[in-house]
């Protein structure tokens, strides 16, 4: 239990260089929570859901975090600061890191029958703050959702999404990806979370400029046709 524990915990110390020890990451509201949720899944599997959802609102009252019990979360999981929501067909698989004000939204089924509404996160994903991920998708592996992205659609392994609705943004293939990019934030490998609104207008401005050469270039081609 204890081996599992620290190498638990040892996954967040490499992704926040903010600790000075191991017991200071137990002080983290986003551990808690995924404590709180561990034993509020054991009760809404074994049809406890009152007791699971007592505990699932002491959990929201103490932390910030409303983590439905019937969300499904895998190992390593991290919330890095709070007020983040999680919904109940939501599936959270391993090394994924989530930061503040995230919201892994449902759909209402037009049938009213409850099904797969919320997102599934595949391994080592990273939800920028603000991100909202609405509906049965699927993010994939080591894809990153910059700050604020709306994504309503499926998201391709080791993509990067911006914007709204999130879209894949323009991502230097020469540059040599870090292992943890903090905040999944584009385009740059040297972040401030300060400025992270300044690296999306950027990477967007990016993208227009690509696009009105590409406008210029067929343009001028058809006047040399002419």
């Amino acid at each position: 239990m204890f081996r599992r524990l620290n190498a638990y915990l040892d996954s967040i110390r490499a992704r926040d260089p903010a600790p000075r020890s191991r017991a200071e990451i137990l002080l983290y509201p986003g551990v808690w929570s995924l404590f709180f949720h561990r034993i509020a899944h054991r009760l809404f599997n074994a049809r406890l859901f009152f007791l699971a959802r007592a505990v699932n609102h002491l959990s929201r009252f103490l932390t910030g975090n409303d983590i439905h019990p019937g969300a499904r979360i895998g190992r390593n999981f991290f919330i890095d600061h709070g007020w983040s929501v999680i919904g109940e067909t939501a599936e959270i698989m391993d090394n994924v890191t989530i930061y503040q004000h995230v919201t892994l939204g449902g759909t209402s089924p037009d049938n009213g029958v409850a099904g797969k509404r919320h997102p599934t996160i595949l391994d080592g994903a990273i939800l920028g703050s603000g991100a909202q991920v609405l509906g049965p998708v699927t993010v994939g592996r080591r894809a990153r959702v910059g700050a604020n992205a709306v994504v309503t659609r499926d998201v391709p392994e080791g993509a990067t999404m911006v914007g709204i609705p999130a879209r894949p943004t323009m991502v230097d293939g020469g540059a040599t990806r870090p292992s943890f990019v903090p905040y999944g934030t584009p385009c740059s490998e040297v972040f401030d979370p300060a400025t992270q609104q300044v690296e999306i207008l950027r990477c967007e401005l990016e993208v227009m400029r690509k696009r009105l050469d590409a406008l210029l270039a067929e343009q001028e081609e058809r006047r040399d046709r002419a």
